[in-house]
């Protein structure tokens, strides 16, 4: 068994309810045990880092100094969002090289910050800790049929020297995870491309002209779905595409899980603005 600490973030609690469901019903049939990370706080996405540095830093480092405590037999800590994810990896970049920063943020938080946890997105740990000869052995039911494209988003991989986690310009990790579950990657050049993130209520038009874009190019490789790991852009993506092209879209958990033939997708799929099953009913995978 696998011993990871998990910060789930606002997201996961709220809109995102069912990334957290399928995480969590993932990471169990995976033998990979998750302690939620004592008194988390919010990271500060996206507001904090867009008005107060210090803020921006203080916040995530707030949590790992938290998940510091289980560190000795617990030194990783998942973090499915996005945006947590490249937060809480930011601080720990900053924190390393900036000795008086680290002093300043210390004094706020009352403790010290070690250094000692390792900040990772559950694609990392499932492709690289458990492996995909593992994964496929779990597979009960292949996603013959589903042709999905894989959408990182900008804020899992860039900056590199900070986020450190897979191809910054052709990552591939959930690519191979799509195909070892029986689904047919396609190949595309925009999984880095940004959906327009923080702008879906302030600025919706130019949020829709950039879903628009990404979900046309999707459809130019033919695939049939959009496979996402990131609340924000999953909200984008399955809600601001004009009706004219909007594709299915699945967090990457929740395939894992029709795989493995786990309880749980049928009732996350209702959650999903654009309904998946006439896609999954045409293909027997429901």
């Amino acid at each position: 068994m696998l011993k990871v600490s998990y910060y789930p973030g606002c997201s996961l609690h709220g809109t995102a309810k069912e990334y957290d469901q399928s995480v969590k019903a993932v990471c169990s049939a995976l033998g990979i045990e998750l302690k939620e990370v004592d008194d988390w706080c919010c990271c500060g996405a996206t507001s904090a880092h867009s008005t107060n540095f210090k803020l921006s830093i203080a916040l995530p480092a707030l949590t790992l100094i938290a998940a510091e405590k289980d560190a000795a037999d617990v030194p990783e800590v998942m973090v499915p969002c996005a945006a947590c994810f490249n937060r809480l990896k930011t601080a720990h970049y900053h924190l390393k090289k900036d000795s008086i920063l680290k002093s300043e943020v210390e004094s706020i938080a009352g403790r010290e910050y070690r250094g000692s946890i390792i900040v990772k997105n559950p694609i990392d740990i499932i492709y690289n800790d458990i492996g995909l000869p593992t994964l496929s052995g779990k597979v009960t039911r292949k996603l013959t049929g589903l042709k999905p494209v894989s959408y990182y988003g900008c804020l899992l991989l860039r900056p590199p020297e900070v986020c450190e986690f897979d191809d910054y310009e052709n990552p591939v990790m959930l690519d191979s995870i799509m195909n070892c579950l029986g689904a047919n990657a396609r190949p595309w050049s925009y999984k880095t491309d940004c959906c327009g993130g923080s702008l879906t209520i302030s600025k919706t038009n130019i949020v829709q002209r950039m879903v628009n874009k990404l979900i046309t190019m999707a459809r130019e490789t033919e695939a049939n779905c959009l496979v996402a790991a990131c609340p924000i852009c999953m909200a984008n993506l399955d809600m601001r595409a004009s009706e004219n092209v909007r594709l299915p879209v699945f967090y990457f958990t929740e395939l894992i899980a029709l795989a493995m033939g786990l309880p749980g997708p049928e009732s996350w799929f209702k959650l999903h603005h654009a309904d998946p099953a006439p896609l999954l009913d045409v293909l027997g995978l429901l």
